[in-house]
């Protein structure tokens, strides 16, 4: 059974910063390209970052472009993301996402993690 969770959200003032995990399970994390997501109420599913398989590649929204950084370590099976100079725009349930090719659209994803809560106060 393939399991990711994600922890590592909270909430944060503008400029602040958080990491978030995502750690997995039942698949062989090393052969996924990963990526996270995020959703805000009422809207839909956007990318935010990815990672090739190798982490030889990224892939950022031009909106977190210098400020986010996906990072894996394959050792441990997890796949992080700091964000620095939080901005109220980001506030948003963050999703990570497994795939064997990297891709930007959520309907090519076959796993993902629960989702956990980025809140960015003014």
């Amino acid at each position: 059974q393939v399991r990711l969770v994600e922890s590592g959200g909270g909430l944060v003032q503008a400029g602040g910063s958080l990491r978030l995990s995502c750690t997995t399970s039942g698949l062989t994390f090393s052969n996924y390209a990963m990526a996270w997501f995020r959703q805000a109420p009422g809207k839909e599913r956007d990318f935010v970052a990815g990672m090739t398989w190798s982490g030889a590649r990224t892939y950022y929204a031009d909106s977190v472009k210098g400020r986010f950084t996906i990072s894996r370590d394959n050792a441990k099976n997890t796949v992080y993301l700091q964000m620095n100079n939080l901005k109220p725009e980001d506030t948003a349930v963050y999703y990570c996402g497994a795939r064997m090719v990297h891709s930007t659209s959520p309907a090519d994803f076959p796993f993902w993690g629960q989702g956990t809560q980025v809140t960015v106060s003014s």
